[in-house]
């Protein structure tokens, strides 16, 4: 299992790698290094307390306004990490928030689109975040720095992608085949669970 794991996780890097450098081609030469990638994962962070304060307490039904602010906030998911290798920026506070910008970020717009017709998986999901966000705190408290792996990237990824076309069309019914791929997406996060403790316990 372990070892198909492995080969698992290094042909999704190799794409990773990829999209990587082609987002170099732009990012090495033009991007304005005054801008760092912590302050891009901080915006998304903002946008993600924005969506849940318009959703949660003004129960704001302007769907241009949340689409527009959950699509800026999950391209600055995928700007913030490739940025960082981009200019050689990377660090431990910028490994530990991006992975809970984007549980931030998720976890409103779950919870506005799937809670009514879509408990059962809502719970899954926000337990799943739940774990993961431990096995991270677990891992600070051992003082092991962790990153957020391959399999987590592609949960955000399908998650991300899945939302905008469910918030597009809500309130009606999601598309059973969206809520596969939510499904399929946990599947991803639990993997990113496991391998994230197998690699705590190697560090030991």
């Amino acid at each position: 299992m372990d070892k198909f794991l492995s080969k698992l996780k290094e042909f999704f890097e190799k794409i990773d790698q990829q999209r990587d450098k082609l987002l170099f081609i732009f990012i090495k030469p033009y991007w304005p290094r005054h801008i760092t990638p912590n302050q891009i994962t901080i915006v998304r962070i903002v946008i993600a307390i924005s969506l849940f304060i318009l959703l949660f307490f003004y129960k704001n039904d302007n769907k241009l306004l949340i689409i527009s602010l959950f699509c800026f906030g999950a391209f600055s998911d995928l700007l913030d990490g490739s940025v960082a290798r981009g200019i050689n920026k990377v660090t431990k506070i910028g490994a530990m928030l991006d992975p809970a910008a984007d549980r931030i970020l998720i976890v409103p717009i779950a919870v506005y689109s799937l809670f009514f017709n879509h408990k059962w998986l809502l719970l899954f999901l926000i337990i799943l975040e739940i774990i993961n966000a431990l096995v991270s705190i677990w891992a600070h408290g051992k003082n092991i720095f962790i990153t957020s792996n391959i399999f987590g990237k592609i949960k955000m990824f399908l998650q991300s992608l899945v939302f905008v076309f469910i918030l597009v069309y809500f309130p009606k019914e999601p598309n059973i085949f969206f809520i596969n791929i939510i499904w399929i997406s946990t599947i991803f996060l639990a993997i990113s669970i496991y391998l994230k403790i197998l690699e705590i316990r190697e560090t030991k």
